[in-house]
């Protein structure tokens, strides 16, 4: 959800090709940085001809990832000689629409939703990335990736960051003593549930509240279901209203994810039965855990944040992760996830060399040592990841069987995606029968 993906940050490209022209024609415009000639700036040797200018970037990142940001491009400003004017805001979504439409739109924005990128290219707001960015995204991104940034055939710009949704979390010691194995198909899923409710501890712990965006856990059960059950393509179609959200295939997804999370036998460990999901924090649902009072719990990577203070998260710590299984591991190994994108709302020269570096495999490994940070960068390394769980989410996105599908409450509209889905969902967990559920969202897609 847009909900939980606007606390990580991503960047995006757009196009370099007019300053390297510019540079390399010595119109006037080749002024370089005082420092550009040093060792450390030959990295930034392509991006030179703009000292002095500016560059503003609006997004809804803020304090201590704020600061993170600031430090990530630090040598760029200084070899360059550009300055990067970033500014977090709260109210991002509702106030860039304002400030574009005032005629205030900033240089670059970082927007979450392709839904929202999508309304902005439709209206000719944004600049098309130019062929060296549209190079550089290819280069380091799959096209799996790239479709969300590309409107009607014109590409607006790489992702930089991202999270990874399809993660059980679980207590590696627990799994240990209980001689537990980590499941690698659906079946042994289940398996392993089943044992582990024979035990006496109930296998899973589940929460949707979330304040006025309560469900969006749930949506993202039925989304991970969606990509296990049926094809990408079908799940496509489904983000799309390409079939109808009461399709048979939808109601199996829905069924199939009911069989963990409206199982008695399997939850809510910790918290009560199958309705205290509803009531149960996205924050706290997972807590358990810790407690021994429930083995595992399915949320996305940015979850580590949530853990109790002092609670180690490695494989060889209090909490990890595992991969969400694929129902049938031969049709590949289906991510969701999420992100932000980087879209131009001018197409200066410099604007187009903050664009290209964005999205480099030099910027995401300057942003990756800092840390508590993802990217789907083909170029990133993983020995400059220090976060455990944060390796393992890049390892899944760089992972050549890995079929990665966006969020799908983000691609839907809103009134859909962020409305009627979510509410359907917690109507699903207090005892609404899925068809019935289906049949109302359904309706509500105009």
């Amino acid at each position: 959800m847009a909900f939980a993906r606007s606390r990580q940050a991503l960047a995006i490209a757009g196009a370099l090709g007019l300053a390297l022209g510019v540079t390399a024609c010595g119109t006037g415009n080749d002024k370089k940085s005082s420092k550009a000639s040093s060792p450390e700036c030959a990295a930034y040797d392509k991006y030179q001809g703009h000292d002095g200018k500016k560059v503003t970037i609006y997004s809804s990142i803020r304090d201590i990832e704020a600061d993170r940001l600031a430090q990530s491009w630090k040598q760029f400003e200084d070899c360059t000689g550009i300055k990067i004017d970033h500014e977090g805001s709260g109210e991002f979504e509702a106030q860039l629409g304002v400030r574009v439409d005032g005629g205030n739109a900033p240089d670059l924005a970082f927007i979450p939703q392709p839904g929202l990128l999508k309304r902005f290219a439709d209206a000719g707001k944004l600049k098309p990335a130019g062929n060296d960015t549209k190079a550089m995204a290819e280069q380091n991104y799959s096209p799996d990736w790239l479709k969300y940034s590309t409107v009607d055939g014109k590409f607006y710009g790489a992702p930089l960051g991202s999270n990874v949704k399809s993660f059980v979390w679980y207590s590696p010691k627990t799994f240990k003593e209980k001689g537990w194995n980590i499941p690698t198909t659906w079946d042994e899923l289940i398996a392993l549930s089943d044992t582990i409710a024979a035990s006496g501890t109930k296998p899973w712990c589940a929460g949707i509240e979330s304040g006025d965006a309560t469900g969006w856990p749930a949506t993202d059960w039925i989304e991970d279901l969606m990509l296990r059950t049926t094809t990408p393509e079908v799940y496509d179609q489904w983000t799309t209203h390409g079939i109808p959200f009461n399709d048979p295939q939808v109601a199996a997804a829905v069924d199939k994810a009911g069989t963990i999370l409206k199982n008695e036998k399997y939850v809510n460990g910790g918290f009560g039965g199958v309705k205290s999901i509803a009531t149960t924090s996205f924050q706290e649902a997972g807590t358990p855990i810790t407690a021994g009072k429930c083995a595992m719990h399915r949320q996305a990577s940015f979850y580590a944040n949530q853990w109790p203070q002092g609670t180690k998260v490695a494989e060889d710590g209090d909490v990890f992760a595992f991969y969400f299984p694929a129902v049938d591991p031969a049709k590949g190994k289906p991510v969701l996830g999420g992100g932000e994108f980087v879209t131009a709302f001018a197409d200066r020269p410099e604007v187009q060399a903050v664009q290209t570096y964005l999205a480099s495999g030099e910027y995401a490994n300057s942003r990756a040592k800092i840390g508590d940070w993802v990217s789907a960068n083909k170029k990133l390394d993983l020995n400059n990841v220090p976060n455990p769980v944060d390796k393992l989410s890049v390892q899944i996105l760089q992972d050549e069987k890995t079929v990665f599908r966006f969020d799908g409450s983000d691609l839907m509209p809103a009134a859909v995606g962020a409305g009627t889905f979510w509410k359907g969902m917690v109507d699903w967990i207090n005892g609404k029968d899925t068809a019935t559920v289906l049949n109302g969202i359904e309706s509500s897609w105009k």
